[in-house]
């Protein structure tokens, strides 16, 4: 728990919270820890149960085991398990006509009951579909799951993952994994892509970066030192970069996670060729490189000169592309090696817009844009590109919002609270697995399915 959710829960931030009738949050599973009570497996088709098996062969893969469902299917006794169960896993991937919905919902409605505090409920649905009533049905899927996301309550998810009929079930374990575990902690009522790549059928790694290079930006402090200390934990190799004047910060947290510092001012023109010198000094490649530096200068479009929107799509994307333009570069020393991971940082706010922030979501729907882009020309050097968009999170910049516009923010979504810094760094630490080689060019949103955005 961070110092500023540790405050809401004190005695003082529970005064205050009751006076002004809010409700105390749910406490949220977090870190590598699975689900507390039995796993719920069904599998649905469109006759009948016993569809796909893809998801009963990557929960085997994970080592969890599974039980069978409780099934709706007697409208004057509501169905309903004995005790919590952890989650419910619906492989959905055989399901493709409008009459084939009533199985999902016969075995959702007996889960949703039951479902256990941070509890998941996870689809898995094909991607691609033939006809008019699949396609249909497919997007169907996307609907239900974020109504249901926003019915779960004490912090219970739901998730739903397209996966493309090439994929096995070694390419969805560390999705799966992800998901499942506390890492997905603010991750809610969202959808992405898990494709084909042949991953090995093993287990999920613990330290999965383990020796890996990761590049981090704008690490001195807040959401960026987070992602240096999850990725540390995880194994990496870590090169904290910001700009000089938080060098002190810098130095602090290079120094906690066992890293390098390096101090830079990512807009330089040469910034792509410092961070691979620094890199190639030590003999190395880069394996992942996170764009988190960004910067905001907020105010509403009629008062928004030249020099603000400039300052802002010049950090938060225009450097991002001149950096990636030099190492990506298979020539330059100490670049992006191949099969190596671009993660960027998007927002919500590019998502859906914000007002005063035109800028600000220019810049961020440009990385979604980006990394859309990228993921296919760099598919064949094994190289994946993604993006999150993180929602409101906790750090010490939203803690100087006054508290009834925080509290505002932190209740628009559907777990009634602010993010933690370490919920964007998890997913991150998720999309540079290299176990995920099957998601590229996907924006995975971290706000705990915000009331605004796609």
């Amino acid at each position: 728990m961070g110092a500023l959710e540790k405050a809401f829960y004190s005695p003082a931030g529970k005064a205050i919270s009751a006076k002004a009738g809010l409700k105390e949050p749910p406490r949220l599973r977090r870190g590598r820890t699975w689900p507390q009570g039995s796993i719920v497996l069904a599998s649905i088709g469109d006759g009948g149960f016993g569809g796909g098996t893809i998801g009963a062969e990557a929960l085997t893969l994970l080592g969890r085991a599974t039980e069978s469902p409780v099934v709706d299917d007697q409208p004057e006794t509501p169905a309903g398990y004995g005790a919590r169960i952890g989650a419910l896993v619906v492989d959905a991937t055989e399901l493709i006509s409008i009459p084939g919905l009533e199985e999902l919902r016969a075995v959702l409605r007996p889960a949703v009951r039951a479902i256990e505090p941070s509890g998941r409920i996870v689809v898995l649905a094909r991607s691609e579909q033939d006809g008019w009533e699949a396609k249909a049905v497919t997007r169907a899927l996307d609907g239900i799951n974020r109504t249901v996301g926003k019915e779960l309550r004490k912090g219970a998810t739901a998730t739903l993952l397209y996966v493309d009929a090439d994929a096995s079930p070694g390419d969805l374990v560390s999705t799966l994994g992800f998901v499942l575990q506390g890492r997905s902690a603010f991750v809610d009522g969202q959808a992405w892509r898990v494709s084909g790549a042949s991953q090995p059928a093993d287990p999920l790694d613990e330290r999965p970066l383990a020796g890996r290079t990761i590049v981090v930006t704008g690490a001195a402090r807040g959401i960026g030192a987070a992602i240096a200390r999850t990725l540390a934990r995880d194994g990496a190799r870590i090169v904290a970069v910001d700009i000089p004047p938080a060098g002190e910060s810098l130095a602090a947290v290079a120094n906690e996670v066992g890293g390098t510092a390096l101090q830079l001012d990512i807009t330089a023109v040469d910034a792509g060729a410092i961070i691979a010198a620094h890199v190639a000094t030590r003999g190395e490649k880069i394996y992942g490189i996170v764009h988190n530096a960004g910067i905001t200068r907020d105010k509403m479009l009629v008062n928004t000169d030249a020099q603000r929107w400039g300052s802002v799509l010049d950090v938060n994307l225009g450097a991002q592309i001149r950096m990636n333009e030099v190492l990506l570069d298979p020539k330059t020393e100490g670049g992006v090696m191949e099969g190596g991971r671009i993660v960027g940082i998007a927002s919500t706010s590019g998502l859906a817009g914000n007002k005063g922030q035109t800028n600000y979501a220019a810049s961020k729907a440009g990385v979604a844009g980006l990394v859309a882009a990228m993921a296919p020309d760099l598919a064949s050097r094994s190289i994946t590109a993604n993006a999150v968009a993180p929602g409101f999170i906790e750090t010490d910049m939203t803690a100087r919002i006054p508290f009834v516009q925080r509290e505002i923010f932190r209740r628009s979504n559907s777990l009634s609270q602010g993010g933690q810094p370490e919920d964007v760094a998890e997913t991150i630490g998720y999309l540079l697995d290299p176990r995920s080689q099957g998601v590229s060019g996907q924006v995975v949103r971290v706000c705990g399915q915000n009331l605004v955005g796609a």
